[in-house]
């Protein structure tokens, strides 16, 4: 028999689900990081998945951030350890050549929220509530959140953001860009679904470049970014889908993608 697993992987139709499944909070634990590492890795290794989604299994909480009892006498090396290993999954998000999107359901707080500011886009429910609580441990989020949400939310607001430590309603969260969507709870995963499908439909590699422009050239200079762009653009002429896609727009049908 199988050992019960704190992540839950699934594909429907072309799009992945990676749920946090450890009740009854979604507390982290370090198996639960290498988890979610080794299931992150699998999906965006499987060709049936197009679209990622990060998402809970657990009704009423996205995450509760780290279970800190595993930090109880951590000490700086084990602490490196799990902030380094935290960074690993933060370089397949950002590395992703998939659109990957995120679920946000209930109280979403600490580690597994941070994930998801790695996301392209975030849909909350409604009723959602998120937070960086770290202030209050004497601690700061470790996973690569200080330097995504400075990009994410601007300076000002992410200083105030995790100085405060609260939780912030969804509503809110989406005056700030902190989230892209409000979603009906009862409606979040057929939502999410659907838009994922759409993405799953496009072309690939385009696809890919757009997500690596965007996310790699957002860091550098402008110059640097244009550069980036520009061998981006010439490695896409060369590819079957650009071939595909001009012919099919010519010819008024619908375009069949490399997958």
């Amino acid at each position: 028999m199988s050992r019960p697993t704190s992540i839950r992987s699934s594909v429907d139709r072309h799009v992945g689900w990676l749920e946090f499944n450890r009740p009854p909070v979604n507390a982290f634990t370090r198996e639960m990081v290498d988890e979610t590492h080794d299931a992150l890795a699998a999906a965006l290794g499987d060709p049936a998945v197009r679209v990622l989604v990060l998402a809970s299994a657990v009704p009423r909480y996205f995450s509760a951030g780290a279970d800190l009892n595993v930090f109880k006498g951590i000490g700086q090396d084990g602490m490196r350890r799990w902030a380094e290993r935290c960074h690993e999954i933060v370089r397949l998000l950002r590395g992703s050549p998939k659109p990957l999107l995120a679920a946000i359901n209930g109280t979403a707080v600490g580690g597994g929220l941070e994930m998801t500011l790695h996301c392209d886009l975030r849909f909350a429910a409604a009723d959602a509530r998120l937070g960086q609580p770290e202030i209050n441990i004497g601690f700061i989020p470790p996973i690569a959140t200080t330097q995504a949400l400075a990009r994410l939310i601007g300076r000002p607001r992410a200083l105030r953001y995790l100085y405060e430590g609260r939780l912030v309603p969804a509503a809110e969260a989406l005056s700030w860009g902190l989230v892209d969507e409000l979603v009906e709870p009862a409606g979040l995963r057929a939502h999410v679904q659907a838009y994922a499908e759409t993405l799953a439909a496009k072309s690939p590699a385009a696809l890919a470049a757009i997500r690596r422009t965007v996310t790699l050239g957002g860091g550098m200079t402008f110059e640097d970014g244009m550069a980036l762009e520009l061998e981006t653009v010439v490695q896409l002429a060369g590819t079957p889908d650009f071939a595909e896609g001009v012919d099919a727009f010519l010819a008024k049908r619908p375009a069949a993608w490399r997958y």
